[in-house]
């Protein structure tokens, strides 16, 4: 019987690091690399520098200014968030890991939450609200271990 393998999701709404190797030591020689994910993360400023357009009111000629319908930030996280659990899935799919535990920055951990599918949610064991995503390598890993992610549970 093969050990179960448990990944860590660590991710912020810009940069994500699945950790696949909770078992083997920093030094060991055919630890497997850390996926890693990154968007070019645009500042609200950024995406909405021009003004929204115009319409025609119902009555009348007089125009006025339309209103924006939806945050472009929390909808960049979403798609991030989105591509994020359909690479988990494949893998999952993929008999690639058995168990899975989430770190993420507490309104993206929300939004995985609301989006995790079914497949996806019978495998998490643990969701923690934290950003640990611009830690080093070992720093993140030392932050892990102390959480208790990927040791048996005691019976």
């Amino acid at each position: 019987m093969r050990a179960e393998k448990t990944w860590v999701l660590v991710a912020d709404g810009a940069r994500a690091r699945i950790v696949r190797d909770l078992g083997t030591s920093l030094e060991a020689g055919e630890r497997p690399e850390d996926l890693v994910f990154e968007i070019d993360h645009k500042q609200l400023r950024e995406i909405m520098a021009d003004k929204p357009g115009r319409a025609f009111s119902s009555h009348g000629v007089r125009r006025s200014a339309m209103e924006y319908t939806s945050d472009p930030v929390q909808e960049q996280e979403a798609a991030f968030a989105a591509t994020l659990l359909e690479e988990l899935e494949r893998r999952h799919a993929a008999h690639e890991f058995d168990k899975l535990a989430i770190i993420a920055e507490p309104r993206l951990l929300g939004v995985i939450r609301r989006i995790l599918p079914a497949a996806l949610r019978e495998t998490v064991v643990n969701e923690i609200s934290k950003d640990l995503t611009k830690l080093p390598n070992r720093e993140l890993r030392e932050a892990i271990a102390e959480l208790g992610i990927g040791r048996p549970r005691p019976v």
